[in-house]
């Protein structure tokens, strides 16, 4: 993905063309679109358009394009949306989480999503697991610690905006600092994880003899006698000691891990901007120690994260404001619109084309997550612009005048 922005491009001219792209691609006639359109009013109020008996208003009027889909959409592309809403939320002292997994959301086999939040002095307790944790603060403020296969150690805070990310069976925790904790979003590279079955320092230790304790420690039995009989998962105590006092104490005798798990994004300045929005990626480019890649994009109103697939990768999202609408086309002739908002899960299958539209009237922000180190994307828009202009006019016939004027490079968010 490009970071210097090109000339601007036609975004009428140019989603025009896209549609006529995906009309063709699904083999539909252009006649015959007009023709189906003929039986729908632009209000729905058409008599075969009504919806008498019982019905869910308020879920309908948060997703009118399942309501009333748009005429593209074809097919049974299965559905590649859930939102946090649903999902179980378990309530401990320290603060609260929830999960959305491939038992919620069946499309999602390769990534899974937690949402946590903690009190200040709340503690999601030492664990690790067996996949990678990413993971992005969505409000207030963290202490992380974790420690590496070397014995060395990273202990950061963590403050709105930034990341981290903890590569599996790397042991850490994380505590909410004041004023009021935080809130953060985990993701996982296994869509079958499972937040309440993670690898737990007192759960471990109250499955071990306390004379094999003993004898690994080297101290008497009766020293484990207050050991927890059950897992703290996540619990309040007193907020951490200085940063400098505890990173003093962990770093003695091994040192700091050389590639921090901490990435501080909100010091980060946009790999692209345009009239249309922003977008920061981060992978392994920018930051050694993920091997999950990211982008965080906002798109203004009206905003479009141009027509686009990942050749390398699932892509999972979760929108963190605003409202937009996003269609995934499969192939066969399936293509699906949904519309997401603040708290919901987006899936899309490697590969697989689609955008995400900016339909309300502030920021739409949401992040694309990836289980690669690396972020690949190729764009409708780049992919036309360096085919032979004679080739693609066979096909869509827009007129070689209209595809000369189409970037060259991707555009990424649109208008530009």
């Amino acid at each position: 993905m490009p970071q210097d922005s090109q000339k601007p491009l036609n975004r009428r001219k140019f989603l025009g063309a896209s549609s006529v792209a995906l009309l063709a691609a699904a083999g539909v006639p252009v006649a015959a679109a007009q023709e189906k359109q003929s039986i729908r009013s632009t209000d729905h109020s058409s008599p075969n358009e009504s919806q008498p008996g019982p019905k869910n208003g308020s879920l309908d009027a948060e997703n009118p394009d399942s309501v009333w889909s748009p005429e593209t959409d074809a097919g049974g592309q299965p559905p590649f949306k859930y939102s946090f809403s649903l999902a179980h939320k378990r309530i401990e002292e320290g603060g609260w989480t929830r999960q959305v997994t491939v038992r919620d959301l069946p499309i999602s086999k390769k990534m899974a999503g937690v949402e946590m939040r903690l009190i200040a002095g709340g503690i999601r307790e030492l664990h690790w697991h067996v996949g990678a944790e990413w993971a992005l603060m969505l409000y207030g403020n963290a202490r992380i610690t974790a420690v590496d296969q070397h014995g060395r150690s990273n202990v950061s805070d963590i403050k709105e905006g930034d990341l981290w990310l903890f590569p599996g069976g790397i042991p850490h925790s994380i505590q909410g600092l004041g004023p009021d904790g935080c809130k953060f979003l985990l993701v996982f590279d296994d869509g079958n994880f499972n937040e309440f079955e993670t690898f737990l320092l007192t759960d471990w230790m109250a499955h071990t003899p306390p004379e094999v304790l003993a004898k690994n420690f080297n101290v008497p039995a009766e020293t484990f006698a207050n050991v927890p009989k059950k897992e703290l998962f996540i619990f309040k105590r007193d907020l951490p000691r200085p940063l400098d006092e505890e990173r003093r104490q962990t770093e003695e005798g091994t040192g700091r891990v050389p590639n921090s798990f901490a990435f501080y994004t909100g010091q980060m300045q946009p790999t692209k901007v345009t009239k249309g929005g922003s977008v920061k990626i981060v992978d392994a480019k920018n930051f050694p120690a993920t091997n999950i890649a990211a982008a965080i994009v906002t798109l203004k109103p009206g905003g479009l994260r141009e027509l686009h697939w990942h050749p390398n990768e699932d892509e999972w999202q979760y929108y963190v404001s605003g409202r937009g609408r996003m269609t995934v086309f499969s192939a066969g002739a399936h293509a699906r619109t949904m519309d997401f908002q603040a708290g919901d899960v987006g899936y899309i299958e490697k590969s697989m084309p689609h955008y995400v539209e900016n339909t309300g009237n502030e920021d739409l922000v949401f992040i694309e997550v990836f289980p690669t180190p690396h972020y690949e994307d190729i764009s409708l828009g780049e992919w036309l612009a360096h085919t032979p202009l004679r080739l693609v006019n066979e096909h869509i016939g827009v007129g070689e005048d209209v595809l000369k004027k189409i970037s060259r490079q991707e555009s990424v968010i649109s208008p530009e």
